[in-house]
């Protein structure tokens, strides 16, 4: 037996091995949030005068228990009022994050309008205010905060600036004068973006210094369209790095109801429910930052592993770091047969799916 006959019987032998293993995991894991209930309040950022919405886990034991919940700051698309995010938020809170979802209005550098539009100095201002809030003994997240790790959010717009604040990058419209990334910051998903120059259109790439990045796309977004997201993609320098689609979902997946600004931008209509699709980029997009910022290895099985065989609704395409224990070749061949034989197996059960659909 040659050496590379000997390598792929390994590799397939490992695969297999892993493949049992995380079965076995997805078994007795459950996707759902941890918490059941979420309470929200509203506040004025000081050093920018943005109202937002901040919303938090629940539990009946918050204030007797010691919690300590990272910050989860989402940065609303052009024009779309922080309420129509309340689903989504509501949604990712219950998988034990503080999510801040500020109203940011300033005039459009491109078009001298004034509406609400992300930019990157909101992020330093919240992380400021959680820092506040949460030492302050009046307000409701008093001693519940961890202050010290950070997670963007982002739709449209406020994934691309997101994205640059993840690549540290101050890019003309969305940052003036300089930006320099918090250490705080650990994480980013973000749904229906891009990044690029847009005074050259030029793609950049997004140094991300290691910081795991997810970008969740609908495959019906006539915005922002899914290639344009895939070149994205590419240019995040350093795994891991999650690319999930939702099939279905337009660009307005993320929000309460489709198209809320009444904008008429997208084209096409979601052929997905739109409870489905927010609860769908929700529940990757908690998850996500649970296995990224808490290290929560469950989480971690289900969005690079488990969870696209689990969740009809999505594909899942992603670059994770070599398995420590086996050789680098060995590590990249094993994470390739496992990912043929996820897909295998997902195609699998959407094929006995529809025969048993036909047969009755």
């Amino acid at each position: 037996m040659t050496t590379c006959q000997v390598l792929l019987v390994a590799c397939f032998s490992t695969a297999l091995m892993v493949f049992s293993i995380r079965k076995a995991a997805a078994v007795t894991f459950s996707d759902a949030p941890l918490f059941q209930d979420v309470a929200s309040y509203t506040t004025t950022i000081t050093a920018n005068n943005d109202l937002a919405d901040i919303y938090y886990p629940n539990p009946s034991n918050l204030k007797t228990s010691n919690y300590s919940f990272p910050v989860a700051l989402l940065l609303q698309g052009a024009n779309i009022d922080k309420s129509n995010y309340s689903n989504y938020a509501n949604l990712v809170a219950r998988y034990g994050f503080v999510v801040v979802v500020p109203n940011h209005l300033r005039t459009s550098p491109q078009t001298g309008r004034i509406g609400l539009l992300p930019e990157l100095s909101q992020i330093n201002a919240v992380l400021s205010q959680m820092k506040v809030d949460s030492q302050n003994p009046t307000t409701p997240v008093s001693g519940i905060v961890d202050t010290q790790k950070l997670g963007l959010l982002g739709h449209s717009a406020g994934g691309y600036a997101g994205l640059a604040a993840i690549a540290n990058a101050c890019l003309p419209f969305f940052c003036e004068d300089s930006f320099n990334r918090p250490q705080e910051l650990k994480a980013g998903a973000f749904f229906g973006s891009f990044l690029r120059n847009l005074s050259t259109q030029e793609f950049v790439p997004i140094n991300n210094s290691g910081i795991p990045v997810a970008l969740l796309h609908g495959t019906l977004d006539s915005i922002n369209t899914i290639e344009t997201a895939k070149l994205t993609y590419e240019q995040i320098q350093e795994p891991p790095k999650l690319f999930v689609t939702i099939d279905g979902a337009n660009h307005y997946g993320i929000t309460n109801i489709n198209d809320p600004s009444k904008s008429g931008y997208e084209k096409n209509t979601p052929t997905i429910p739109q409870d489905v699709a927010t609860e769908t980029i929700a529940r990757w997009s908690g998850l996500f930052l649970r296995a990224s910022i808490l290290g929560d290895k469950s989480a971690f099985d289900y969005v690079y592993f488990t969870g696209d065989m689990k969740d009809a609704n999505v594909s899942v395409t992603k670059q994770i770091k070599p398995i420590p224990e086996a050789p680098l070749t060995l590590g990249v061949m094993a994470i390739s047969t496992w990912s043929v034989l996820s897909r295998l197996k997902k195609w699998l059960s959407i094929k006995r799916s529809s025969e048993v659909t036909t047969d009755s």
